[in-house]
């Protein structure tokens, strides 16, 4: 529910907002540099909102497909704590003061990798059930 209202607020958000982000985010991606601020601070709430439907509805998209998203999302929020001056102890992995608010965001990669093997242990037991249930009908019709 967090990041899809993360998301709905910055498609409302006015242009200072969006540019706070848009130089936030291209400090540490200057790939973003060249595009304008609005834009992509509409694209970072169009894709919250998707992020955050997918998290709410695992069952539409599956689990393996939202855990995908999160923790490709949660990549770029680590990647922004990593590069941005400022946000870790000088030497240390360790956030400083102003670092944690992001360093706190490594959980979102956790829970990422654990609906993709949740996803994957899923469809090895789907599998496995699907294979006995054929030998099953194989053994009684060879009887």
């Amino acid at each position: 529910m967090f990041i899809l209202n993360a998301g709905l607020s910055k498609l409302q958000a006015e242009k200072d907002t969006h540019s706070r982000l848009h130089g936030f985010a291209s400090g540490a991606y200057p790939v973003l540099e060249n595009m304008p601020p609005e834009q992509f601070g509409k694209a970072l709430g169009a894709a919250e909102i998707a992020l955050g439907g997918a998290l709410l509805a695992p069952v539409v998209v599956g689990d393996g497909l939202a855990g995908l998203a999160l923790t490709s999302f949660a990549g770029g929020l680590v990647g922004l704590y990593l590069r941005t001056p400022g946000m870790r102890q000088e030497g240390s992995v360790r956030p400083s003061h102003d670092g944690t608010a992001l360093a706190k965001d490594v959980w979102l990669a956790g829970i990422g990798l654990t609906l993709m093997a949740s996803s994957v242990g899923s469809r090895r037991k789907a599998g496995q059930a699907k294979r006995r249930s054929r030998d099953t009908k194989a053994a009684k019709s060879g009887s």
